[in-house]
């Protein structure tokens, strides 16, 4: 009896040891729980290839996805796409390509979906073209000074990025106009004022985060004392660490504290920091020590385009480049262009990983901030839609609603310079004969409601000798100035006996060498509404309270630095 009891007991014992264990249910992006477990619990699942593409966010060329960004997604799950303006002519067919790619990233292992973003600022960088609203843009909202003017400009873009299925934006721009030289940077700034910047950009934080997108702000650590354009070399700030403080990192720190989610680092060097002349993207010492350490910083950070000759020249290469940006901080890095599969910069970063703890350690810490920020924004009740209704699209694009209030924004922030007691309100019959000198079809379509008999003269900025001609037979000229070129060609009007009028659109700034003329009015976009309210405020139909967000006939160096 005892034998058969030692018999059944062994038996038993090996039942156990070769039963087979039901095996946990797997894990995935929509189950339940608090973002920062499940992002952990996820992350700790990935191979170092899967965290390693989460931190990648890649573009392609053309309105349709490419083959080769498909592969991307459904071979290696990266972590996000960025649309850019080549990606965005016709807009039913980009929410069709947003829907396509999301399915793609969705039947992934742990079906995590994509960031999708794009550069949506308003005013002069619109990137999701079609049928989505102009907007009058940054420095608009700076010359209305008002932060409800921001709040609505980031609700209503907003708004439209969701309908699109667009859940990140590269935007609000926070650099500082430091230098008026700077044609990158020129009306895409909220003027000069640091406190004022950092208040508006949280205003349009707010506006997005209403409608479930993403905010960046950029390009840390500021942009703006720069007239060189860091797509084409890496440019150099004079700036001491102490100055920046003080002024162009004052954003960053009042957007930090209102727990900003995401930042976008720029190429750019400032040989007087502790970073020397280490691009600000590639520099521990600025993401590391300032942003995350001495600000508080503690959302995502992504670099500006990897492509730029601002990082892969100082790197070397852009791999290099890529490897260095994760190391000081960077999660996501962003490349305009969609690499092969087994592209160096993939194999590179693959390698570093196996061989290097600290590498792979800060890759996985990397993916796994990339799993937070998701779990928090891409699900749930609030989330914008991974496949977006078509139907929406062609009935919610461009937004009435939003198209009201940029038209008021635009009324709001129109600013009469020069001539306010002397010149206007300039009524048809006090200017005369007039002539409308530009270059936007929009201005020409403006001008002729608001002075219907008026004769329209395209000018080029290289050479326009028929302007003279018009000129002599007019009493008002009304110029439309936007650049450098058009302020040579209007210079050719100086010391004529005619009423002067200058349209200012984007940046004032070429109003400093046009103070000899009569009057002169200063809108900041070149959108239909902007020329609505800029002539608007010459008939005296609006009141044109809107202030410049910087002062003219004052050099802007000369107050940065003793």
């Amino acid at each position: 009896m005892k034998a058969v009891k030692v018999l059944i007991s062994s038996i038993l014992a090996v039942l156990l040891l070769i039963v087979i264990i039901p095996k946990t249910a797997a894990l995935s992006f929509n189950d339940g729980g608090h973002p920062k477990a499940l992002a952990r619990a996820i992350a700790m699942e990935m191979s170092d290839e899967q965290a390693l593409a989460q931190t990648f966010m890649l573009g392609w060329v053309g309105a349709e996805p490419s083959p080769l960004i498909l592969n991307w997604i459904k071979d290696r799950n990266i972590g996000g796409v960025k649309i850019f303006g080549w990606n965005t002519g016709d807009t039913r067919r980009l929410a069709e390509t947003v829907g396509n790619l999301q399915e793609n990233a969705l039947d992934t292992r742990f079906n995590i979906p994509l960031l999708v973003a794009t550069d949506q600022e308003g005013g002069l960088v619109r990137h999701v073209k079609g049928t989505t609203s102009e907007t009058p843009g940054n420095m608009a909202i700076g010359a209305s000074g008002r932060p409800m003017d921001a709040y609505w400009s980031g609700f209503y873009i907003g708004k439209e990025l969701s309908i699109l299925g667009i859940n990140m934006n590269f935007a609000p721009a926070v650099d500082l106009y430091t230098n008026r030289d700077s044609t990158l940077i020129g009306p895409r700034s909220f003027g000069t004022d640091p406190v004022q910047a950092g208040i508006l950009g949280a205003a349009f934080v707010r506006g997005l985060a209403t409608q479930g997108v993403i905010a960046t702000a950029k390009h840390y650590p500021g942009h703006g004392d720069t007239d060189l354009d860091s797509h084409g070399v890496l440019p150099r700030i004079d700036a001491s660490f102490e100055l920046l403080w003080e002024r162009e990192l004052i954003p960053y720190r009042l957007l930090a504290k209102e727990k900003l989610p995401a930042v976008m680092t720029g190429h750019l060097s400032f040989p007087k920091t502790q970073a020397g002349d280490t691009p600000a993207s590639l520099s521990s010492w600025f993401i590391r020590d300032i942003l995350k350490e001495k600000i508080g910083y503690q959302g995502l950070i992504i670099t500006d385009d990897l492509m730029m000759n601002g990082a892969t020249n100082f790197a070397g290469s852009l791999s290099r480049a890529a490897k260095q940006a994760l190391m000081a901080g960077n999660d996501i890095i962003m490349l305009s262009k969609t690499p092969s599969l087994n592209d160096q910069v993939w194999t590179y970063l693959l390698a570093a990983m196996k061989d290097e703890a600290d590498f792979r350690a800060r890759v996985r810490d990397a993916a796994q901030r990339i799993l937070e920020t998701k779990l928090e924004y891409l699900r749930g009740d609030k989330k914008i839609a991974y496949i977006p209704d078509l139907k929406k699209v062609d009935e919610g694009l461009p937004d009435p609603e939003g198209a009201a209030f940029f038209l008021d924004l635009a009324a709001r922030s129109a600013t009469i310079v020069k001539g306010r007691e002397t010149i206007f309100p300039l009524d048809d019959k006090k200017a005369g004969k007039v002539l409308l000198a530009g270059q936007y079809q929009d201005f020409f379509n403006a001008g002729k409601k608001a002075y219907p008999n008026a004769v329209s003269y395209w000018y080029s900025s290289w050479s326009s000798p028929d302007l003279l001609y018009y000129a002599r037979n007019a009493d008002t000229i009304i110029f439309c100035l936007s650049d450098q070129g058009g302020l040579n060609v209007l210079r050719s009007l100086k010391g004529m006996e005619k009423k002067i009028v200058v349209f200012s659109v984007l940046s004032p700034v070429y109003l400093d060498e046009a103070s000899w003329a009569d009057g002169a009015v200063a809108v900041y976009s070149y959108a239909p509404e902007s020329f609505i309210a800029g002539f608007s405020a010459m008939l005296g139909r609006i009141g044109a309270a809107g202030q410049l967000p910087f002062p003219l006939n004052e050099p802007l160096k000369a107050v940065t630095e003793n």
